[in-house]
């Protein structure tokens, strides 16, 4: 509706300066006065009147000072014979200087015509926008099943290549084995190697997938299709499978080409599990793909690659070899990688000559390559906000603590005696922390409310650990009970401050036991089978594969769990008591400890 009320506006005005040009023509540019017949005729008789001119039924006179008037004669009469009647002598007629004009050029058609054109054109404007409209409904009608996906030109402003992937070595060697056979597929025919059809990108959110295929686009030199996998679900069956089709048609006819898939896991999910049945349109999508990619008519000169943090959900058909057999995992960077990636993202940023990215990195364990884009962004922002001209380590460290915690609080003021309980309270955190064995460095203790935590005790591993222990999950539990049992040992009694440490305690002691077989009194066993329903997405339900009686010593167990941890915390505090009074009068006194403040703290 607003494109025709556009069209008409314009049109509008389009015919007000026609008219307008019709009445600049239709009457003389110079302002001249009004004189009546008779009036002409006194003024003849006078011998004021110099020259005639007579344009049609208008009249422009000359007197003999030089003075324009204008006037109007009857139509269809010569102005001679109106004269006569009004009086004037053939003598007089004589002497007079009478000029008759015909119209012609655009004056004579604007004043002739335009009246009756201009409604004509007006309406034949409106059925043309009519049917221009209608004939364009029509082709999106047509165009519906066409194919959404892009085609990638690697001569953008920002040409990512494999130099701007910082770590992911082993899925660069993989993914450059797929840039290398297109490039030269002659010498991989030589040996009768094919190249895999299918490459599937798996990680966790942040790791680097779409931007790893931004990669392979640039480097590979060929024709680069990019297209989600949501593009391809309409709401009208068919539609998918129509799209998928001229994907591959258009992929085809440029090959060697790439298609890249994002998110394929919204196309690709296991056959079955939807509420449609087989007739269910993400499921004719799929059996599309499955067709294309080895179906009758293959094209080796084709190579999909898909991307996906949920391949679990995946039909099975989708990975078999022949179609998706290649996957490639990228899994969260180490810390030598974390470094390369924080060192990439700060090309563009002013840093301070002594900031350490080695300490950030090592202080950012977990971190996606997305999370340290994200703390280099947020420090950048931070010293902005400070009016810096450069970007400084606490600006870096503050950004780490802005990601993982949430901002500061600073109107989440506490009370004089709740100040003192969370004093204590972290205090005996880190106090238990430094005592154990088997526990990662304390780098900072804080009362500073930040997101939802009222204080924190930042504790982070010196090095990349995949594999963890039975005496560092106990550990671990120790230092999460440390802070309620410094406030029992302390207030003789217990706040709502340790809901978060109590609810993590209770599913690590619980996966300890259900998960990873460290319950002496249970054995080996996992217990408990989960099972993903793939049509209802995130949703999970647990099988129970065990008896009633199994379950209460499960429970028993994880009880016993706690209350052993419980235990090492209150000898740990009764045997430091000293040392907790030293960290909490700290905390109440600066709010925040340092690493280097609170260590120095424990050997004074």
């Amino acid at each position: 509706m607003k494109s025709i009320f556009k069209y008409l506006l314009i049109v509008f005005v389009v015919l007000l300066v026609l008219s307008g040009f019709a009445a600049l023509f239709q009457s003389p540019f110079a302002s001249t006065g009004e004189v009546s017949l008779s009036g002409l005729a006194n003024k003849i008789t006078a011998g004021e009147v110099k020259e005639i001119v007579v344009h049609g039924d208008n009249l422009d006179i000359t007197l003999t000072n030089d003075e324009k008037l204008k006037s109007k004669k009857e139509a269809g009469v010569a102005i001679t014979e109106t004269l006569t009647s009004l009086g004037i002598t053939p003598e007089q007629l004589n002497a007079l200087n009478i000029n008759v004009k015909d119209e012609s050029g655009f004056a004579f058609y604007a004043i002739n015509f335009l009246p009756i054109l201009l409604p004509i054109l007006f309406i034949g404007f409106i059925f043309w926008f009519m049917l221009r409209q209608a004939q364009r409904g029509s082709m999106q009608a047509f165009s519906f099943g066409k194919s959404k996906a892009r085609l990638v030109v690697g001569n953008g402003k920002k040409r990512i290549t494999f130099k701007d992937v910082a770590g992911l070595i082993e899925a660069k060697e993989e993914v450059t084995e797929v840039v290398e056979f297109l490039k030269d597929p002659a010498r991989f025919h030589k040996l009768g190697a094919r190249i895999p059809r299918g490459v599937l990108l798996v990680g966790s959110p942040g790791t680097g997938k779409t931007l790893l295929a931004k990669a392979v686009a640039n480097e590979a030199g060929v024709p680069f299709f990019f297209v989600s996998g949501s593009e391809f679900v309409e709401m009208f069956v068919g539609v998918g499978a129509s799209r998928v089709r001229d994907t591959f048609e258009a992929a085809k006819k440029t090959s060697p080409s790439i298609i890249f898939i994002d998110e394929i896991d919204a196309i690709g999910r296991h056959r079955g599990a939807g509420l449609g049945g087989g007739h269910d349109e993400r499921e004719q999508t799929l059996n599309q793909i499955l067709v294309e990619m080895d179906g009758f008519d293959t094209n080796d000169a084709v190579i999909i690659m898909a991307a996906t943090n949920r391949p679990d959900t995946l039909d099975p058909a989708l990975l078999r070899p022949g179609r998706f057999d290649r996957r490639i995992i990228l899994d969260e960077p180490s810390m030598k990688d974390r470094e390369s990636i924080l060192k990439l993202h700060a090309l563009d940023k002013p840093f301070d000559k002594n900031v350490d990215l080695k300490v950030v990195a090592e202080r950012t364990p977990g971190f996606s390559g997305a999370d340290l884009a994200n703390v280099i962004n947020e420090a950048a922002i931070l010293a902005a906000r400070k009016n810096r001209t450069s970007v400084t380590q606490e600006d870096l460290v503050s950004a780490i603590e802005k990601v993982i915690l949430g901002p500061e609080r600073k109107s989440h003021v506490f009370t004089k005696k709740e100040k003192e309980i969370a004093a204590y309270h972290e205090a005996g955190h880190a106090l238990v922390a430094s005592s154990l064995p088997n526990t990662d460095p304390v780098h900072k203790v804080s009362i500073i409310s930040r997101g939802r935590a009222g204080g924190y005790t930042l504790k982070l591993p010196t090095e990349d650990k995949h594999l963890k222990s039975k005496a560092e999950f106990e550990s671990e539990l120790a230092v999460l009970l440390g802070g309620q049992t410094a406030e029992q040992i302390i207030f003789k009694e217990i706040t709502t401050g340790a809901s978060n440490d109590l609810k993590i305690a209770s599913e690590i002691a619980r996966n300890m036991i259900t998960r990873f077989g460290m319950s002496e009194k249970l054995g080996p066993i996992t217990f408990g089978e989960k099972d993903e329903l793939v049509f209802l997405g995130k949703e999970i339900t647990a099988d129970k594969n065990y008896s009633n009686e199994i379950a209460y010593q499960i429970d028993q167990e994880v009880r016993k769990f706690i209350v052993a941890a419980r235990q090492t915390a209150r000898k740990v505090i009764g045997d430091k008591i000293s040392l907790l009074h030293k960290i909490a009068k700290e905390l109440i006194e600066k709010e925040t400890l340092e690493q280097k403040e609170f260590y120095a703290l424990l050997k004074a």
